[in-house]
């Protein structure tokens, strides 16, 4: 048997708000609506992972989710734009990635990374 995907559900009381959210924000397109549920995607093709962690790295949480963008300085720059909350700063940690954590309407606490090229 092979895993061909893992799909994320984000539960939220507003899924209009939370489907703007990722929209605005990292640019996913709708998939599929049924209404009570939305699916976004990207088109782009990554490989099938689960991060098991005690910890966020650098002393912070565990997020719920993990997104790698091209470019971390410009979603951190919307994210600050659009008002959303970020939970941790912009920053360049010692095992090479650049990140900030943001929060979704949901609630759910993101990591947002780009590597360096």
């Amino acid at each position: 048997m092979k895993v061909k995907r893992i799909v994320t559900n984000v539960a939220a009381e507003s899924v209009s708000s939370v489907q703007k959210f990722y929209s605005d924000l990292f640019g996913l397109d709708v998939v599929m609506d049924h209404g009570w549920i939305v699916t976004l995607a990207s088109g782009e093709t990554a490989a099938v992972q689960i991060s098991v962690a005690s910890e966020g790295g650098s002393g912070t949480p565990v997020p719920d989710l993990s997104i790698e963008v091209d470019d971390v300085d410009a979603a951190y720059a919307l994210s600050k734009k659009f008002g959303h909350e970020i939970a941790y700063e912009l920053t360049d940690e010692p095992w090479g990635v650049r990140r900030f954590y943001v929060r979704d309407p949901a609630g759910k606490l993101l990591n947002v990374l780009s590597h360096p090229d």
